[in-house]
């Protein structure tokens, strides 16, 4: 049992406390005591699910195809 859990009440006795949850997990990085800026990136533009899916399915086929190439033509043996 340790404090950070079960802490004492004003009467001394031992109560479980449940910790605050955030809607910004964010918050737990920072420091209170630095008074730091929040964490936001507004100059980042998120790329589409369906592109990045095609960048990674292009980027197999292309690899596939590079090894194909390199051990037929007996670049590898």
């Amino acid at each position: 049992m340790t404090l950070k859990l079960h802490r004492p009440d004003e009467r001394g006795a031992i109560v479980a406390h449940t910790p605050e949850k955030s809607a910004d997990w964010r918050t737990s990085l920072r420091s209170p005591r630095w008074n730091a800026a929040p964490m936001k990136n507004p100059e980042m533009n998120p790329t589409s699910r369906p592109v990045s899916a095609l960048f990674w399915v292009v980027l197999a086929v292309l690899t596939f195809g590079i090894l194909v190439i390199g051990y037929s033509a007996g670049f590898w043996r």
